[in-house]
């Protein structure tokens, strides 16, 4: 099946999994619900509006590097007056001493994901043309995490088997020794039942902008061993190799 390979790499990244009121987590590789979010705000998808044809997209994600899962500490409301204030139930502000709301917001640094993205192709002509050309600026999980660049790496008649032979790995060769293992996770829609990961909450029924329900999905984690030779004794090497794939000398 045709598809279009994606690259998720920035600063931070954060893809909520159970987030609640003030804890905002992060799960450890890109929702689904996410890269849905990702795409819909490249085609211009307002908030509230359906992206059920967008549900025949299917996502693997290859895990470069997981990142460094760090936690960013808030406080809102503090210092403010009257109206200003953070509301209560009742419609007033809340009493003094108790203004302030703490929150936690986690995030993954400096971490890398590769996606094959694959479905029918008319959809992929669309979903790829946006993001070259996207309505709003895409976002990794949070619009305070834009992705750098390239994020769209081309594509490809078999997305999975280019994740596993031909992309690039954003990983450093420890040695120049031939015997090391480029052991990689994979992050997949179905595979064998031993395998299977816990149920993730990540499928959308609407992107609501407060009223947001998701249905639950399995997910299948592989670890693979690539070739040593997608990946780089150094950081511009790797991004050597990661142009000459964009362009074509692969």
């Amino acid at each position: 099946m045709s598809g279009l390979l994606l690259r998720l790499a920035g600063p931070l990244q954060s893809w909520g999994e159970r987030s609640k009121f003030d804890r905002r987590d992060t799960a450890g590789f890109p929702t689904r619900s996410g890269l849905l979010g990702l795409i819909a705000c490249a085609l211009g998808r307002a908030r509230g509006q359906s992206v059920d044809d967008l549900a025949d997209l299917s996502f693997t994600i290859r895990v470069d590097r997981p990142g460094t899962r760090i936690v960013d500490y808030h406080t809102v409301g503090g210092g403010l007056s009257g109206g200003l204030k953070v509301p209560t139930a009742d419609g007033k502000g809340r009493p003094p001493g108790k203004g302030i709301l703490q929150t936690w917001r986690e995030y993954l640094a400096d971490a890398v994901f590769v996606v094959a993205v694959e479905g029918p192709e008319p959809l992929l002509d669309t979903v790829e043309a946006a993001l070259h050309s996207p309505h709003w600026q895409p976002y990794l999980g949070r619009r305070s995490c834009p992705p750098e660049q390239p994020l769209v790496l081309g594509r490809s008649n078999d997305p999975q088997g280019e994740l596993r032979t031909a992309v690039p790995v954003a990983r450093r060769l420890r040695s120049e020794n031939n015997d090391e293992q480029l052991a990689v996770d994979f992050v997949c829609d179905s595979g064998p039942e031993d395998q299977v990961r816990s149920e993730i909450f990540d499928v959308p029924d609407r992107f609501d902008r407060i009223d947001r329900t998701y249905q639950p999905r399995p997910v299948w984690i592989e670890t693979t061993t690539l070739p040593t030779t997608l990946a780089a004794a150094s950081t511009r090497e790797h991004f050597q190799q990661l142009a000459d794939y964009v362009r074509g000398g692969r």
